[in-house]
């Protein structure tokens, strides 16, 4: 496994970033446990989770999943850079508990405790905002930041779903404010189909020193062989990609994409997750792993190299919306 500096630090990850969402409510705690484990012997430390995960009255589940693993020792937590997010509402249903949701400085207080508790952990390594809060200023979160990183609990910070523009907004006032290293990393959808990133969070992230750590690398399931698999009587497609299929330009596009890389001999997930690693910018992508055999299939794609002709190919299959600002502005 190869590993890379998180953005401007000195944090080194490696290039495939562990995906935990499916934690709880697909893969149960032995085999998530498991997962973990084959993980960390492959070479992979960093994980990403996330406060909400676990979804509805299970809310905090696969914090808690992870939490047990830890406390297994063997030196599982030492040898982790861990990532969670803040932002979503904890509660089981309904709407929010007034400051139970959100950036405010009493939440972001009362969820990184709640966090630590079920992570059987004192301290983050990378704490992520999950997605912008509109409503509170970025002076009074960086307030609540500087207090969690002076207690030890917190020692980065990274965004998650953030346009350019608040990734540029958050690191100046950081600056404005100093003593504050601002935000390290963006987590943001990117993958050879949803290129948009390209426009403005891939250039803001590299010009403020933010590793991209691309979620949805196969795009809910499209760019990982699907129509084979149809064809096969293997899973079929379900939720966004199911949805994008029904279209038939976008049929033919991944119809395309998928005769492409038979022809390469490279299974279609596999390259989907190597062309992200060609991209520049790019920490690692997410891999969330149902299964042991997933986890396997991820590192194989690690360690692919893609010929100049192949990537050329997955161009003209995706084109991207080209440098910003002459994609949108001649």
């Amino acid at each position: 496994m190869e590993y890379t500096q998180l953005g401007r630090t000195g944090l080194k990850v490696s290039r495939l970033v562990l995906g935990t969402m499916n934690f709880g409510p697909q893969t149960d705690e032995a085999d998530s446990h498991a997962i973990m484990d084959a993980a960390l012997d492959a070479g992979l430390n960093f994980f990403d989770t996330a406060n909400v995960y676990g979804w509805g009255e299970n809310k905090g589940r696969t914090e808690s999943i992870i939490g047990n693993w830890f406390a297994k020792g063997e030196g599982r937590r030492d040898k982790v850079v861990l990532a969670t997010k803040v932002y979503g509402d904890m509660g089981a249903d309904g709407p929010a508990w007034p400051n139970h949701d959100k950036l405010s400085a009493v939440n972001i207080r009362r969820a990184v405790d709640a966090s630590l508790k079920r992570l059987q952990t004192d301290h983050i390594d990378v704490y992520q905002f999950h997605h912008v809060d509109r409503n509170t200023p970025f002076e009074e979160i960086w307030q609540a930041i500087d207090v969690l990183v002076q207690q030890g609990k917190i020692l980065y910070v990274g965004s998650s779903n953030f346009p350019g523009y608040k990734i540029a907004q958050a690191n100046e006032i950081a600056a404005r404010r100093g003593g504050t290293i601002g935000l390290v990393s963006e987590q943001c959808l990117y993958n050879l189909a949803e290129r948009r990133a390209e426009m403005e969070v891939v250039p803001a992230a590299q010009e403020y020193g933010l590793g991209v750590i691309p979620w949805s690398p196969l795009h809910g399931g499209l760019l990982g062989g699907v129509l084979k698999k149809e064809v096969e009587g293997g899973r079929r497609a379900s939720g966004r990609a199911a949805d994008a299929l029904g279209d038939p330009a976008t049929r033919a596009q991944i119809q395309s994409y998928e005769d492409l890389l038979d022809k390469h001999g490279i299974e279609p997930g596999e390259a989907a997750l190597a062309w992200l690693l060609t991209r520049p910018g790019v920490t690692g992508p997410i891999v969330g792993p149902r299964t042991a055999e997933q986890l396997a299939s991820a590192v194989r794609a690690a360690e692919l190299e893609l010929s100049e002709e192949l990537l050329t190919g997955l161009d003209e299959i995706f084109p991207g919306p080209g440098p910003s600002p002459e994609a949108f502005a001649w």
